[in-house]
């Protein structure tokens, strides 16, 4: 394993930074909106009164007759369309015009028109409305036996409450979706939950059950943390095919475009304990890309124990997701806690053995957040695993100054070493995997419960150096839950800078739990990268702590 590190200043305030870094962090914040139209089915929808509506009524367009689809027949044509210049996608007229946030959330998907909701089947297909933030509208297909079909759209399939039920008439066809939700029966077998939602760019996030949503996955991420403008490819078509009765997965396939590629993509969805997301993804790129970034995950860390006195309030943790692991083939476990940094932040783990690796929560009790409405202990990790052959590359993790629990400020995906280049097709073949994942409690190794840190030196005392700083890892489980106090391990610890003042490792009384103390003088660094383990009787005992320490 090889890490490298980048911080910037810039210049940049907090807000500054997340402003001109992260359109992907708002596109997702405001999306969490989006994903929450959801009504239930017997309440009844206000009933529109006489004025004047703002679009007059049109009629339901008919759609066109059955065409041929495959997933050979769409990535030929993502080929054929990546000869030619990206076209921006052209405004559709809006059924309402001027929606703000307030508006936004006045309109919900009428469950009782969901597609597939007579076939007998596990899924059905709910539609995000246009309009607001969600002016770029998808087409959305469903394929039969092989033929595709438009999947069509009107104001009827949708409940306005309050105002809006006086500025809508029926009947109206919808110019296309802003996007998609699948539900199917997850956590009860008589009622249909929220599965898998696709809406705005190329993001999409998923449940496992009994969990609530969290972090978002990408088609695709390009240049993204760079000095340049970052590209938000997005899914412009689906074809969703219907599934047979009894089918416990659900296959659909989009269409991707950007100024930079196209690309095909194939989803195999599989809902239950870990909902399992089987992608293909083949590029076609217009033009060279100086970095392609694969399966890209985006999260939110604003604080926990390590960082809490930033932020006067309550709750002791305040994030989607604890830390970035990466699992190796031969087992071993590289554990990476996430920062709020002061600054941007940057790393790079280039892993050659690689096996897996996602952004997980690891934290799963009630206490451990004490919110009691955003139920942060049943946000899903998600781990991705690469089918085949990727070649040589590099995690890179991307963590951004955040003040807000809105703004997902920690981004991670896979960057090829080769970069592609115009006229190129590449193709990426991984496995999503969401759920409460992360922790092997039955394997030999000890894995990393708490990151602490704090001012250096003896507790107590007073006069301690500002440039020391003390760093606390908490390990459980394995082999090395089982040893008395007195077994002789060893503390294995690097850094990339600074100087190692003190180490300790001691087992906490009346606990299986073991606990690393490591004391860093950073002198005149700006940012220090730390690894350690413990070792001992021949072997690795613990996971693989890896920490970046980015200083004001």
């Amino acid at each position: 394993m090889s890490v490298k590190s980048l911080s910037s200043d810039a210049g940049l305030s907090r807000r500054s930074v997340l402003a001109t870094l992260s359109g992907s962090v708002a596109a997702v914040a405001l999306a969490r909106t989006a994903w929450a139209q959801d009504v239930d089915p017997t309440v009844d929808a206000p009933a529109v009164s006489t004025p004047v509506p703002e679009v007059m009524p049109e009629p339901v367009a008919e759609p066109i007759g059955p065409q041929p689809f495959s997933f050979d027949w769409l990535d030929a044509r993502m080929s054929e369309a990546a000869q030619s210049d990206y076209q921006a996608p052209v405004a559709a007229a809006e059924v309402i015009t001027d929606l703000d946030y307030d508006d936004y959330r006045k309109i919900q998907f009428n469950p009782l028109r969901a597609r597939w909701r007579d076939e007998g089947v596990l899924f059905q297909v709910h539609a995000f409305h246009p309009g607001w933030l969600y002016k770029d509208t998808v087409t959305v297909h469903e394929v039969v036996d092989g033929m595709q079909v438009p999947m069509a759209f009107s104001t009827d399939d949708f409940l306005y409450y309050e105002d809006l039920a006086a500025r809508v008439s029926p009947h109206v066809a919808l110019p296309g979706v802003a996007g998609f939700r699948l539900n199917s029966p997850l956590n009860r077998a008589d009622k249909f939950d929220e599965l898998v939602a696709f809406v705005g760019a190329s993001y999409f996030r998923a449940l496992a059950r009994d969990s609530s949503y969290g972090l978002s996955a990408r088609g695709l991420a390009i240049n993204t943390g760079l000095s340049g403008e970052e590209e938000f490819p997005r899914f412009t078509e689906f074809w969703l095919e219907r599934p047979a009765v009894g089918q416990d997965t659900v296959v659909f396939y989009a269409a991707l475009e950007s100024p930079s590629c196209t690309g095909a993509y194939r989803f195999v969805i599989r809902p239950g304990e870990e909902t399992v997301i089987d992608v293909t993804a083949k590029l076609h790129f217009r033009r060279d890309v100086e970095q392609l970034g694969v399966a890209a995950l985006t999260s939110m860390f604003l604080f926990d124990e390590k960082n809490s006195d930033a932020f006067d309030d309550y709750r002791p943790q305040v994030h989607d997701s604890n830390a970035l692991m990466v699992v190796r083939r031969d087992g071993d476990v590289l554990w990476r806690p996430l920062n709020n940094p002061p600054r941007l932040a940057s790393s790079y783990l280039s892993e050659p053995n690689l096996k897996s690796f996602g952004l997980i929560q690891r934290d799963r009790a009630f206490e451990d957040y004490q919110d009691a409405g955003a139920h942060y202990q049943d946000r899903p990790s998600v781990l991705i695993e690469p089918q085949g052959d990727w070649g040589p590359g590099a995690i890179r993790l991307v963590e951004i100054p955040s003040d807000l629990e809105g703004n997902d400020n920690i981004v991670s995906f896979w960057v090829p070493s080769e970069k592609p280049k115009a006229g190129e097709t590449r193709e990426y073949v991984y496995r999503l995997r969401w759920g409460a994942l992360g922790t092997d409690r039955d394997g030999d190794r000890a894995w990393i419960v708490n990151t602490l840190a704090g001012q250096g030196g003896t507790s107590g005392v007073s006069g301690a150096k500002a440039s020391l700083r003390k760093f606390v890892i908490d390990f459980d489980g394995g082999l090395m839950a089982g040893l008395p106090a007195d077994a002789e391990m060893e503390p294995v610890v690097t850094l990339s800078g600074g100087k190692i003042q003190h180490i300790a490792l001691s087992k906490i009384e009346n606990t299986t739990r073991w606990r690393l103390v490591i004391d860093v003088d950073g002198g005149n660094e700006r940012l220090v990268e730390l690894v350690a383990h413990v070792a001992g009787f021949g072997r690795k005992l613990t996971e693989t702590w890896i920490y970046q320490w980015v200083r004001t």
